[in-house]
């Protein structure tokens, strides 16, 4: 190091990523000394896919823009869904509600004051085919973030699209059914680990012989982002649960290549942009690896670790919430430079409420901008060869890798899970990045510097609290009007397969066909699995 750059080290002081990776003030030639482009990068589309899954990527076609939507009731949804598709979002995305998430029908007591409000709410196929009419779904791709009742709601989008007359292998999308990041980060379980796991086996196989397009799972680093992990601890634990899941499938029966091509990853896009790209980079790396190397996936389709990408919720801030449009313009940068499939862009009023439509199209046109205007499309992985993003990839890689070592000495994740491991890495994350906020060691503009006192005024979109009255009067005449003899038969058949090993997709896509509710599939499989506490 010259005179000069100690004196500017000096100056600056030590500087390191949110994960506490060391960052230098310059890079050279000699911090990669020893770099491989084959092993390391390759190119476009061929092993180990650190520059992208795809030889063209965007120059083919951009990344999917999918916005994130869903509130009140499916009619509501349905025409937000229109008006997403006419401002030209490429694919939807579906919130539900807590209760449709925790496996309860609207009319349940502990469903009272949540119906709709952070998502929608799917009772029954009836919603379903509200939420989606006048939407072809042979020709719109789908992904629903949902979890412990994953397989009730893809069985529910696979009835409507029966009824459009579309065919299996037209039906396109992504549901997240990720349960094992529920337990360390998010909260939405219903069964404890084993059973849950056991439905997701069951969905990856239900798909592979009805839905060979669908994507099985979305395995999810961006709720344990949100949660407060470091990005070396959102790559780690997501690529552990990965690798729990494909040990699940496998020992249940089924051949890696015949399920891995499905597998889809879900990622979070944070403020600290080059490390952020280098954590996509340093994910397909390493997934790449696990699938040929620890699993010995053969299919190419297999070894791509595929993804999408939101911006990080946990950035926003109600404090002059219009910066939010920055924040998110950088993290959508970050996800696009690290080759992400798709992406939605955070409205910037969330912190406040649920997006109004203009807010919803700032951030729709904010990937459109990003498209079309920044050539950022012109020319695949354009930070290869980075001294700086080179060497932050190989780190926060050897990083992750420390962790999953760990985890596998535990193991697996649902043994380092079931012991709090996990959980306890990601509160102390949470809590030295909170501590820093407010020893003004870290900076977040309008919150500790640059505040104002200045009220947010601008409009917030409301969900309408007479929104349980319909949804039960619906259930009402549905119970009413339905076969209950048919209901029963097929629910009792559920949990016949569930006290067996059958899959259980099939008793369940019966009693839905047969208008058994949500809640009531749910309910009969808690009669046999329980229910989880922590």
């Amino acid at each position: 190091m010259t005179d000069v750059e100690k004196r500017g080290e000096e100056r600056q002081g030590e500087r390191r990523t949110e994960s506490g990776i060391e960052v230098k003030p310059a890079y050279k030639p000699e911090d990669l000394n020893g770099f491989d482009y084959a092993e390391k990068l390759g190119g476009p589309g061929e092993y180990p896919y650190t520059r992208g899954v795809y030889p063209s990527m965007y120059r083919g076609r951009p990344w999917t823009m999918r916005q994130y939507a869903g509130f009140g009731t499916a009619k509501e949804t349905n025409q937000r869904f229109k008006y997403l598709i006419e401002a030209g979002q490429t694919g939807l995305s579906v919130a539900f509600d807590l209760p449709t998430q925790m496996g309860r029908d609207s009319d349940h007591l502990l469903a009272r004051g949540e119906v709709g409000k952070v998502g929608v709410a799917i009772d029954s196929i009836l919603d379903m085919r509200d939420l989606f009419d006048g939407i072809p779904l042979k020709d719109v791709s789908t992904s629903m973030t949902i979890n412990a009742t994953a397989s009730i709601l893809l069985l529910l989008y696979s009835l409507v699209a029966e009824e459009q007359g579309a065919e299996a292998k037209d039906v396109t999308g992504t549901t997240q059914n990720d349960i094992l990041k529920e337990y360390l980060a998010r909260g939405t379980y219903i069964y404890p680990p084993a059973p849950s796991v056991r439905i997701t086996t069951d969905m990856f196989a239900y798909c592979a012989a009805e839905l060979p397009r669908w994507n099985t799972i979305s395995i999810s680093g961006y709720h344990i982002r949100e949660a407060g992990s470091t990005a070396v601890q959102e790559l780690a634990f997501t690529l552990s649960n990965a690798i729990a899941y494909v040990e699940a499938a496998m020992e249940a029966g089924l051949e890696v290549d015949d399920f891995a091509p499905r597998l889809s990853f879900f990622f979070n896009a944070h403020n600290d942009l080059f490390q952020e790209v280098a954590k996509y980079r340093a994910a397909r790396r390493m997934w790449a690896a696990i699938m040929r190397d620890r699993f010995g996936a053969t299919d190419e389709k297999s070894l791509k670790l595929r993804f999408h990408t939101q911006t990080a919720g946990s950035s926003l801030t109600a404090q002059q919430a219009e910066n939010n449009i920055v924040r998110t313009t950088v993290q959508a940068l970050s996800a696009v430079l690290g080759g992400t499939q798709s992406l939605h862009t955070n409205a910037f009023d969330e912190a406040l409420a649920l997006p109004t439509e203009k807010s919803a199209r700032i951030a729709l046109r904010t990937q459109q901008i990003l498209a079309n205007e920044a050539s950022v499309t012109d020319t695949v992985d354009p930070l290869a060869g980075s001294y700086f993003v080179e060497s932050l990839t190989d780190a926060v890689e050897e990083e992750a890798w420390g962790y999953i070592k760990k985890i596998d000495e535990m193991g697996g994740s649902v043994k380092a899970i079931e012991q709090r491991y996990m959980q306890r890495e990601i509160e102390e994350a949470a809590y030295r990045y909170q501590r820093e906020v407010e020893k003004d060691e870290r900076i977040i503009v309008g919150v500790n510097r640059y505040a104002t006192d200045e009220d947010p005024d601008m409009e917030l979109h409301t969900v309408d609290e007479t929104i349980l009255d319909p949804q039960t009067e619906r259930l009402e005449g549905l119970r009413e009007s339905r076969d209950s003899a048919a209901v029963e038969k097929a629910l009792a058949n559920l949990k016949r397969a569930a006290e067996g090993s059958d899959n259980l997709l099939y008793p369940m896509k019966e009693a839905l066909v047969n208008m058994a509710t949500l809640g009531e599939v749910s309910d009969t499989l808690r009669e046999v699995f329980g229910e989880y506490r922590p």
